[in-house]
């Protein structure tokens, strides 16, 4: 076994794309990583895929962390059964399909086989964690650490507790987060979409106004963000970038909260995504990216993704 220098061990409950990524992450930062399926060749599937993605990364010298590829795949171990999986885990990620029902029982089987001192998280991007783990023992030890897909491209963590999840285990989730070089942001309180997706909803909605008004087609609508907004909001947040837009955040507001109010007046009520505009989006989205050349576009995204976060990274260091 490789010296890690982190001997604490990590559960992850799901062998997909998720939940590969986590042990990755994981791996990278030198934790010993146990994968869980319920089957065993969907974990050999994944540790050969895991394997392989180490191996390019390797190559192409954007591996995380500084241990080699064979030493982070060496830290990574599987098993089918659940038991194994989280004993002695200090902290274990849930990775299973966005479904509440099947949450609720993989909640209710790690509350059965895990300590008081193991911290259960949740990748949901959709799911209250209060709603999987009311009644549960382990309620208090429940947090949601949502990720961004591809969690190892990109670094936010959305970290939500319940109403009565304890202050150690937010404190000890974001410690983890920081550790694997993750960007852990904490809500004070549930709420339904979490932030990262109410933003993206914002977006998505006036994109689909935009669209159904006939104002812009799909490949328009995409470069505003890709070629306008997205290019400064890869650094900066929409809030530094309005004050960096006037002289300060309060001369902002004193310039453009009118006019802002008066655009806002004008937006039509939130959209639902269905009819006839979605075959009409799809097609248009199709005509760009056929649906057989998906995977070879998101090889495609992962990579610029990795380059434009070593470039953050460059830069944040030369502001040291």
């Amino acid at each position: 076994m490789a010296n890690s220098g982190n001997r604490d061990k990590i559960g992850i409950v799901g062998s997909g794309l998720i939940g590969r990524s986590w042990a990755m992450l994981f791996a990278a930062a030198g934790y010993h990583v146990t994968l869980y399926d319920t089957e065993s060749g969907q974990v050999e599937s994944a540790k050969r895929e895991i394997r392989l993605q180490m191996e390019r990364l390797e190559k192409d010298k954007l591996l995380r962390g500084t241990l080699t590829a064979d030493q982070q795949f060496e830290l990574i171990s599987g098993t089918s059964s659940l038991a194994e999986c989280v004993k002695d885990a200090v902290y274990i990620q849930e990775c299973v399909p966005e479904r509440l029902d099947l949450k609720k029982v993989v909640f209710s089987e790690l509350d059965k086989v895990t300590g008081s001192r193991t911290i259960l998280a949740s990748s949901t991007s959709t799911f209250l964690p209060s709603q999987f783990s009311d009644g549960l023992a382990c309620k208090s030890r429940v947090v949601v650490a949502h990720p961004v897909n591809p969690p190892y491209y990109v670094p936010l963590v959305e970290i939500v507790p319940t109403p009565v999840t304890e202050s150690w285990v937010v404190d000890t989730t974001q410690t983890i987060m920081t550790r694997i070089g993750q960007s852990p942001v904490t809500l004070k309180r549930e709420i339904p979409g979490f932030a990262l997706n109410r933003i993206q909803y914002a977006i998505l909605n006036e994109c689909w106004n935009l669209i159904e008004d006939g104002v812009l087609n799909v490949e328009d609508v995409d470069k505003v963000m890709s070629e306008g907004l997205g290019m400064r909001y890869a650094f900066l947040g929409p809030m530094e970038t309005a004050h960096l837009n006037a002289e300060g955040m309060e001369n902002y507001c004193e310039r453009y909260c009118n006019s802002m109010y008066a655009v806002c007046q004008t937006m039509k009520p939130t959209p639902k995504f269905e009819g006839r505009l979605v075959k009409e989006i799809s097609d248009q989205l199709s005509e760009r990216t056929p649906i057989g050349e998906l995977q070879a576009r998101r090889a495609w995204r992962d990579s610029c993704l990795t380059k434009l976060a070593t470039l953050k990274k460059e830069i944040a260091e030369n502001k040291k």
